[in-house]
């Protein structure tokens, strides 16, 4: 079955890709307002795209039409974001601060989350999470009013001390992160707790000819 994006429907074209780009990694993303107020929500359309400098990417939508997100506005006139990920014993909490609450609801609060200092920030992490990495923006890309793509700089990372293998070689334990993805619909993740290993084949082990 072929479709055409070109001339399918904002929310056409969403529904083929989330549906279909999974499982996505989770960016609980924390910001302050110029004023301090504190806000909290989840994004799935984030990954980290290399190292030498360390960048990451988040796609910000709207509420709905003129009505942006406080998070992007936050890191606009700020510069300065958390991005702490989800396990899955944070998943019930995580979903309290994807309520569309108004930007005077501290939604940290709401999920009965606290916080910890950032090194280098001015916004905290949140202590229940156990990786957080905080950011500076990099540059941000508008695609149109309710649209953009910000590319963050990451300064530092905070590891849950018991996932840390080897701090002076940075080997970290991932499978007790135990971290979740989302999925597709209203309401679907996935955790890591069912993976395989696979490894990468050298070149010179290939039978060529």
């Amino acid at each position: 079955m072929l479709f055409d994006l070109t001339k399918l429907k904002p929310e056409d074209q969403y529904k083929l890709l989330a549906s279909t780009v999974v499982p996505r990694p989770i960016a609980w993303v924390v910001t302050l307002s110029p004023e301090g107020r504190l806000n909290a929500a989840p994004f799935s359309f984030f990954n980290v795209f290399g190292a030498g400098p360390p960048i990451l990417c988040l796609g910000i939508g709207a509420r709905r039409p003129g009505d942006p997100k406080d998070t992007g506005e936050n890191i606009r006139l700020t510069g300065e974001f958390v991005v702490n990920l989800v396990a899955h014993e944070n998943a019930e909490a995580m979903n309290v601060t994807a309520i569309e609450f108004g930007p005077e609801v501290d939604e940290l609060a709401e999920a009965r989350l606290t916080t910890l200092p950032s090194e280098k920030i001015r916004p905290p992490r949140i202590a229940e999470s156990p990786v957080a990495m905080e950011c500076t923006l990099h540059s941000m890309i508008e695609f149109g009013p309710d649209r953009a793509l910000v590319i963050g700089q990451v300064q530092a990372m905070h590891v849950r001390d018991d996932a840390v293998l080897n701090p002076e070689r940075c080997h970290i334990d991932t499978p007790k992160l135990d971290l979740i993805g989302r999925l597709h619909g209203g309401g679907w993740y996935a955790r890591t707790t069912e993976r395989f290993d696979m490894p990468r084949i050298a070149v010179g082990d290939w039978p060529t000819g």
